[in-house]
C-alpha cells in the first residue's frame, strides 16, 4: 500500500506566493554540497531526488497537510550551505549530551560524521554501525543500494531536498539472530554561525530478522543560533525483528527542524518509538510506519514540550496492509503561552488488512489562555472485521486537583510542576537510557 501524502501541488503557479515558494525551494536546491568523491550510486539517487524537488514549492497553508503550521518565518530566512568542522569541535564541547550509560555513539557535526568524537565504527558479528566510509569494508557495502532511499514517501518535498543533498549517511544494521549489548547513540549536533545554514542529517537503520535494537537519536546544538536541520531516518524492521527507537529533538530556540521518519515493518516484527519534541522555534515530525507484514507491532508514543512562541508539528501515518496487525498510539502535547502545538495522526486500514487492532489518542495540556492546539486523530478503514479507536482531549490545570495537593501541604506553584510532570510521565518512563530521563524530568520541572 502507497500513502498518498498531498503535501504541495505538482503544478507550479506562474505568478503569486506559488512561484515564490518554488523559487524559494530552489535556493535550498542550490545549496545542495557536491560529493567529495562521487560514487554512481549515490550520485543517481542525488539527481532522482533533485529533479523531483524541481517539480514541487515549499508547501503553504493552503496544503491539507498543512493548513495548521505555516512556514512564511522559514521563506523570510536566507539559509547557506553548512559548512561543518568536525575537527574544530572538542570532547569537551559535547560532554553534556553524553550519556553516562555505555552505548555505541556516533557524532555527526551539521550532517557530517565526527570519527574523533565518536566511538570506532563497529564492524562486528552482532553489529555493523558508523558512516557510508565505514561501512565500505564490510558485508553490507553491496546492499546498501537495496535499502538507501527506498522507503517510500521519498517524494515528499523535504525528504526529496534531502536525498538530493545526501553526501554521508548514519548507518546501523544488526544482522540476523543478534541483539547489539548496549544502545546505539546517533548525536547529530548542530553548530552556530554568524550566518544561517541549512543541513541534512542521513540516517539508515536495518534490524535483520530475528534481532534486536534500541536506537538514540538526538539533535542537538552547541549554540543559539539561526540554522536549518532537514532530516530523514529511514528503518527496516526485518521478520521477528525488533527495534526500539527513541528520537529526541532538542534543537536551539531560534532553530528550523523538519524530519522524516520512514519505518517498514516485516511479518513478525515489533517497532516503538519514543518521540519527545521540546526544541526549534518552528519543527516538524512526520512519522511514517508501513505494516508490510502480518503479525506486525507498532508502539508511538509522543511527547511535545514548547512554550514561548513555538510552533511543533507531529504527523504520523500507519498504513497496515496484511491481517492480524497492531498499534498503539499516545501523543501528549503541554503548551504553555503563545506556543502552538500541531498532531494529525492517520491510521489506514484496507481491505486486505482484516482483524486489525489499532488505537489512537491524542491528549493536550493548555497552560495559558493564549496556547494553542490542533489536534485530528483520524481513520481510514474500508476492511470490515477489524477493531479501532481513537480520541482527543484538550485540557488545563484543574483547580480541584491543585487544591486537593495544598491541602497535603504542597504550595500552589509546586502543585501545578508536580501535575504538570505526572502529566508528561507516561512517555517519560518509556525511555531506555536513564540520565535522558532525568534530563527530561528536569526541563519540565524548570520550564512548565
Amino acid at each position: 500500500m502507497t500513502i498518498q501524502v498531498s503535501t504541495v501541488s505538482d503544478v507550479k503557479t506562474t505568478n503569486g506566493k506559488g512561484s515564490d515558494r518554488a523559487a524559494y525551494l530552489m535556493e535550498l536546491l542550490d545549496l545542495c554540497p557536491q560529493l567529495d568523491r562521487p560514487a554512481a550510486r549515490l550520485q543517481e539517487i542525488r539527481d532522482r531526488a533533485a529533479a523531483r524537488v524541481q517539480e514541487l514549492a515549499i508547501p503553504s497553508t493552503k496544503d491539507e497537510e498543512w493548513r495548521f503550521t505555516d512556514l512564511s518565518p522559514l521563506l523570510q530566512t536566507h539559509f547557506q550551505a553548512a559548512q561543518p568542522q568536525p575537527s574544530a569541535i572538542s570532547p569537551t564541547e559535547i560532554a553534556a549530551f553524553i550519556f553516562p550509560e555505555p552505548a555505541y555513539r556516533f557524532v555527526f557535526i551539521d550532517g557530517t560524521f565526527a570519527p574523533s568524537l565518536s566511538n570506532a565504527p563497529v564492524i562486528s558479528t552482532c553489529l555493523i554501525a558508523g558512516n557510508l566510509d565505514a561501512v565500505q569494508q564490510s558485508s553490507l557495502r553491496d546492499r546498501l543500494p537495496d535499502y538507501l532511499a527506498k522507503q517510500q514517501g521519498a517524494d515528499e518535498v523535504f525528504t526529496a531536498l534531502n536525498s538530493a543533498s545526501l553526501r554521508d549517511v548514519a548507518i546501523a544494521c544488526v544482522p540476523k539472530n543478534q541483539t547489539p549489548e548496549v544502545p546505539i547513540h546517533l548525536l547529530f549536533i548542530s553548530t552556530t554561525a554568524e550566518q544561517a545554514f541549512i543541513s541534512h542529517p542521513r540516517a539508515l537503520v536495518m534490524a535483520e530478522p530475528n534481532s534486536r535494537l534500541t536506537l538514540i537519536e538526538d539533535y542537538v546544538s552547541l549554540g543559539e543560533g539561526v540554522y536549518f536541520t532537514n532530516s530523514v531516518t529511514e528503518i527496516w524492521v526485518e521478520a521477528s525483528a525488533e527495534v526500539h527507537h527513541t528520537r529526541i529533538q532538542r534543537d536551539a530556540e531560534a532553530a528550523f527542524h523538519i524530519g522524516k521518519t520512514a519505518v517498514s515493518q516485516a511479518r513478525d516484527s515489533r517497532y516503538t518509538c519514543n518521540a519527545i519534541s521540546y526544541g526549534a522555534r518552528l519543527s516538524r515530525h512526520h512519522l511514517e510506519i508501513y505494516q508490510t507484514g502480518e503479525q506486525t507491532e507498532t508502539t508511538l508514543n509522543g511527547l511535545t514540550l514548547i512554550a514561548g512562541e513555538q510552533v511543533a508539528d507531529t504527523h504520523s501515518a500507519i498504513a497496515f496492509t496484511k491481517p492480524y496487525g497492531t498499534s498503539h498510539q499516545i501523543h501528549k502535547c503541554i503548551v504553555d503561552d503563545r506556543a502552538h502545538a500541531v498532531f494529525n495522526g492517520k491510521i489506514f486500514v484496507p481491505k486486505p488488512a482484516q482483524l486489525t487492532n489499532a488505537g489512537q489518542v491524542s491528549r493536550t495540556l493548555l497552560l495559558s489562555p493564549k496556547a494553542r492546539v490542533d489536534t485530528k486523530p483520524q481513520l481510514e478503514i474500508t476492511a470490515d472485521n477489524v477493531k479501532c479507536a481513537h480520541g482527543a482531549t484538550v485540557s488545563q490545570l484543574e483547580n480541584d486537583e491543585v487544591f486537593y495537593l495544598q491541602s497535603r501541604g504542597i504550595d500552589a506553584e509546586t502543585a501545578r510542576r508536580l501535575l504538570t510532570y505526572a502529566f508528561a510521565y507516561d512517555v517519560i518512563r518509556e525511555i531506555p537510557v536513564p540520565s535522558l530521563q532525568d534530563t527530561l524530568t528536569q526541563f519540565v520541572r524548570e520550564h512548565f
